[in-house]
């Protein structure tokens, strides 16, 4: 669904790459993560799949991003936007109406699709996103989480074939944030959805996410499945990605040659391997 091949982007107002020679492959339907510290150009890279990079924001790019084997350069955004739904970190800053319903109504509108078929879309987006009861609702009523979902849901009436996500726990508790990954893995598996998600830590999204790709300074440092990135935690901790503690610990016992488990990924599996080891 998704292939960068040679990325190199540099801002205008800049005079060092962002992003420098990215490639990275993903499958349709998959569940993809990627990770990076402060300034490692994650959103620089969501932006480049969304095509923002390069038609509104400008600089010297080098390289291409296909998206469904269309090139995002000879696009326009309006076509790439028809393939990819973008959901921002400030969720506020996407919402453009009052009501819930009139949220989901704009984009359907925008786009042209046709009348008989708005009203269809409109209660399966708001049935897949769990939040049928919330169409009459005011905008301003609704909880960060919820407002997520309304923008999601508005989405998926558009029916995109990839989904991209900034950060799109950041203002959520704990709880919240797993009933979130679990939607999107949901939307992933159950409707062939490509789903990408742009985050800073790495604890919880590991869990969920079948690729996980760590950015460090505008380049890919691993990319592989969750539990083949977690066995660089030393290395991911150098860089300023904090890895789950259970994995951390069980990563140094095996290295110092106390534990044969394979990687662990939260503190329950940790939990196992460790009474397997002294039983």
């Amino acid at each position: 669904m998704i292939v960068v091949k040679e990325l190199t982007f540099t801002y205008r107002e800049s005079n060092q790459p962002t992003l420098r020679d990215v490639n990275l492959t993903i499958q349709t339907g998959s569940f993809t993560g990627i990770v990076g510290p402060a300034g490692s150009g994650k959103s620089t890279l969501m932006h480049a799949l969304d095509g923002i990079i390069p038609h509104c924001a400008t600089g010297d790019y080098y390289g291409s991003v296909m998206i469904d084997e269309i090139d995002t350069v000879d696009s326009d955004l309006t076509r790439i936007s028809r393939l990819v739904g973008s959901v921002f970190q400030d969720i506020d800053s996407q919402v453009v109406t009052s009501v819930v319903e009139d949220e989901m109504l704009y984009g359907l509108e925008n786009f042209g699709v046709p009348h008989d078929q708005i009203e269809e879309r409109i209660e399966e987006a708001l049935l897949q996103m769990g939040i049928s009861e919330l169409r009459e609702r005011s905008m301003a009523t609704l909880s960060g989480g919820q407002k997520q979902k309304v923008i999601i849901a508005a989405i998926m009436a558009l029916r995109p074939r990839v989904l991209v996500l900034d950060e799109p726990t950041a203002e959520l508790d704990p709880a919240s944030s797993v009933s979130m990954y679990r939607l999107l893995r949901e939307l992933a598996r159950t409707f062939n959805m490509t789903v990408v998600v742009v985050e800073k830590d790495i604890t919880l999204l590991s869990e969920f996410v079948d690729q996980l790709v760590i950015l460090d300074e505008g380049t890919i440092l691993f990319d592989d499945e969750p539990r083949e990135v977690l066995k660089h935690s030393t290395e991911l901790q150098k860089i300023g990605v904090n890895c789950p503690r259970a994995t951390v610990l069980l990563n140094q016992l095996r290295s110092a040659g106390l534990i044969d488990a394979p990687v662990c990924i939260n503190v329950d599996e940790a939990c196992a391997a460790l009474l397997e080891a002294i039983a």
